[in-house]
């Protein structure tokens, strides 16, 4: 699925990956390929991504949002 990770001032990232794990408000979530579509309402945390190497990477986030629509993954965060 393709993951866009942004910020007011530029794009983070931007790829492909096979699982995305969020800070949400409720707690941590993942989403993995063929996710139903969802808003989320996110906190301060860490987002978790890992690609088809299984390397994980970390971004670390001071909340936003995320949208997932069609295998796609925007993240716009603070």
């Amino acid at each position: 699925m393709k993951l866009e990770i942004r910020t007011p001032d530029k794009s983070v990232f931007t790829g492909e990956v096979s699982l995305v794990q969020l800070p949400g408000i409720d707690g941590l979530f993942e989403i993995l390929e063929h996710h139903a579509p969802l808003v989320a309402a996110l906190q301060k945390g860490r987002v978790k991504i890992q690609g088809s190497d299984d390397t994980p990477q970390y971004f670390d986030i001071n909340g936003g949002v995320a949208e997932v629509l069609q295998d796609k993954v925007l993240v716009l965060a603070e």
